[in-house]
């Protein structure tokens, strides 16, 4: 059974850095996405970055508009470990993060950590 451990959240000023990590513990295929999500009071989840791998090629990552330029997702798969380094960090960036695996069509998230953003 695949599980998802996230860490790293917390409060910090506008303009702060915080850095997520998510390990991942179970078996994860060759082929593979993870990536962060967040969710915000009386808003939708939504994708804030994501990084697939598999099969030699080289990783392919994507970002939400908002987070460009402040944001980077970054994996090493020897540790089964994703990590997101936010910096420039903004009040609209207050939310809960959850980190998600995505293999064999089966998404698997985690519970979820709390970044709050003060102005």
């Amino acid at each position: 059974q695949v599980q998802l451990a996230e860490s790293g959240g917390g409060s910090v000023q506008a303009g702060g850095s915080l850095r997520l990590s998510c390990v991942v513990s179970g078996s994860i295929l060759t082929f593979n996405t993870m990536g962060w999500y967040r969710q915000s009071p009386g808003k939708q989840r939504e994708l804030v970055a994501d990084i697939t791998t598999g099969g030699g090629r080289e990783e392919y990552v994507e970002y939400v508009d908002s987070v460009k330029g402040r944001f980077t997702i970054s994996r090493d798969n020897v540790k089964k470990t994703v990590y997101l380094q936010m910096n420039s960090l903004k009040s609209e960036d207050t939310a809960v993060y959850y980190c998600m695996l995505r293999q064999s069509g089966i998404l698997t998230w985690g519970q979820g950590t709390q970044v709050t953003v003060s102005s």
